[in-house]
């Protein structure tokens, strides 16, 4: 199913970078979001070059008094967005003992805060019109804490838990939700230490996987499969065990 409209925010690298281009490949109006409005621009003009639409929105998902706003604009604009992607992220690796909350809040600010004022600015509006989809991108980091990421561990299973609960309560509105669970990616973002591990995926598979899970309207989408079930199945490890066990897969 190919959306209208879609707006993807971290739009400028990446996956979100990616995936609004192969949106507006087939046909979708894309709304570029993402603070850095040169590299914004760039992709529109490579996008219209392509015979593609495309609209540059600057904004930060950690302002997210600006989000609502800016989205709402953008909504009556285009006469409705039928996708939202809440793909912004930062990450974070630094040892617990020399975390401080100068280091933890601007996770949460981005990672939390940012990507449940994305998914519900419009969420009322899609009710109403008994349509739309809300795409929510967490991490496989999610299923436990992992060494040297605890808040981005935490951040990224607030994002699914929340993802969970929208999709409960949305059943029957004609408002979709999907939970997007990557695992290592070969993206800017990724930490050099992990680059070369033989369960990195290239970055255009990656965005397949996820426009795949978008059409099926997918409830929750988590790859590369071999490493998305060890993820899941580490839930069921003693907290003894799982400690132990980590500590030694630690790159």
């Amino acid at each position: 199913m190919n959306e209208r409209t879609a707006l993807v925010t971290g739009a400028s690298s990446g996956i979100g970078r990616a995936l609004s281009r192969r949106l507006a490949a087939r046909g979708t109006h894309v709304v570029l979001a993402a603070r850095r409005a040169s590299l914004l621009e760039e992709q529109r003009a490579e996008i219209v070059g392509s015979g593609g639409l495309a609209s540059v929105l600057e904004l930060d998902v950690g302002d997210t008094a600006s989000v609502v706003e800016a989205l709402a604009r953008v909504d009556d604009e285009l006469g409705g967005l039928d996708l939202v992607i809440a793909n912004a992220g930062v990450g974070l690796n630094r040892d617990a003992k020399e975390l401080g909350w100068e280091h933890v809040e601007p996770v949460m600010r981005v990672n939390v805060l940012g990507a449940m004022a994305t998914l519900t600015a419009l969420l009322p509006r899609m009710v109403a019109r008994g349509r739309g989809h809300l795409v929510g991108v967490s991490s496989l980091a999610q299923y436990r804490g992992l060494p040297t990421s605890a808040a981005y561990s935490a951040s990224k299973a607030a994002v699914s838990t929340f993802l969970e609960g929208l999709r409960v309560d949305l059943q029957g509105t004609g408002v979709s939700v999907t939970d997007i669970r990557p695992g290592f990616v070969r993206t800017p973002i990724l930490d050099e230490s992990v680059r070369d591990l033989p369960y990195v995926m290239e970055l255009e598979p990656a965005v397949d996987i996820v426009l795949r899970a978008i059409d099926r309207r997918q409830a929750v989408c988590a790859f590369p499969f071999p490493l998305a079930q060890l993820a899941a199945a580490s839930r069921a490890l003693p907290n003894a065990v799982y400690d132990r066990l980590i500590k030694r897969l630690q790159p």
